[in-house]
């Protein structure tokens, strides 16, 4: 009987001991409060009691500040397609640019993200003059009056090379052999970029058209769209694209014997020239009718990427 009696008040505390442990535990989101009194604050370059709208530059530094907020994004032109940019500290300086100097006015779209995916936006509008009027025959060079293809130039040496600029030797680190991407990444080669100057409205588009895939880096050192998060530099499936592009003058540095002293300023994040960099500024080092030579900022600091297209 003892036996019976223990054997069931074991059998209880077994039971027991089972259902405490397969209780389910309860788990919270915590505080999923949308950020909230997002500004932004935009300091235009020059500014003073007769330059309202700034020096001419088109330099604009925009900062985003709201409470509660764990990052945000920013797109720069309410009259463009909607391209919202990653800002890592919260503030960028942005140079607006246009085909014909004038006095324009921009619509910035900020948004402010916080915990579980919650976010909150607003927009502001900016004035800003703008002074730069480019080459003529830089840009009959580039589209030949209306529309012109170019391909990166395989056939000569250093169409591509990587590094500071050395002068009129060039690139100091690395140069490209004749055909050298050709057994690894042909796509460099047969990747076609069409620049075409819409006469109607004088503005500047650029189609790029990839039929073997686009030559890039991945992850955070490309900003083309379909692009996987991470792998060596190569060919990668990209659908093409085509976005607006206009002028500006450089800011590298470079002199004159070495530089038209002006770059091809890409509009939003889905187009490239040659190689698929984060930056979109492309200056112009050299170019005649039939050859390009670009240089476009790198992601280390005075490190850049170098390249000779040519054209029909």
């Amino acid at each position: 009987m003892i036996k019976n009696n223990l054997k069931t008040v074991f059998g209880v505390i077994l039971l027991l001991i089972i259902f405490t442990g397969c209780k389910k535990t309860s788990y919270t989101l915590g505080d999923l409060t949308s950020p909230a009194n997002i500004v932004v604050t935009t300091v235009l370059k020059g500014v003073d009691a007769t330059h309202p709208n700034g020096d001419g530059s088109g330099d604009v530094t925009i900062t985003v500040k709201a409470d509660n907020a764990l990052s945000y994004k920013v797109d720069y032109d309410a009259n463009t397609a909607v391209d919202l940019v990653f800002l890592p500290t919260g503030s960028i300086t942005k140079k607006y640019t246009s085909a014909v100097p004038g006095v324009y006015t921009f619509r910035i779209t900020a948004v402010a993200y916080g915990k579980g995916g919650t976010s909150s936006s607003i927009t502001k509008d900016v004035t800003v003059r703008l002074d730069y009027t480019p080459d003529p025959t830089i840009v009959a060079n580039l589209t030949g009056g209306s529309s012109k293809t170019w391909n990166v130039d395989k056939s000569i040496p250093g169409h591509m090379g990587v590094g500071p600029w050395s002068g009129s030797a060039g690139p100091d680190w690395w140069a490209a052999a004749p055909n050298e991407k050709v057994a690894c990444c042909n796509c460099f080669y047969t990747a076609s970029f069409t620049f075409t100057k819409v006469v109607a409205n004088n503005t500047f588009t650029l189609q790029a058209a990839t039929p073997n895939g686009a030559f890039t880096k991945t992850g955070a050192l490309t900003t083309l769209p379909g692009i996987p998060g991470s792998g060596d530099e190569g060919c990668y499936t990209y659908a093409g694209g085509t976005t607006n592009f206009s002028f500006s003058p450089s800011v590298s540095g470079i002199p004159l014997t070495s530089s038209t002293q002006t770059s091809i300023l890409l509009a939003g994040n889905t187009t490239f020239i040659g190689y698929g960099a984060t930056q979109k500024e492309y200056e112009i080092l050299q170019i005649t009718p039939t050859s390009l030579y670009l240089r476009v900022q790198g992601t280390e600091t005075g490190n850049a990427w170098y390249l000779k297209l040519k054209a029909p």
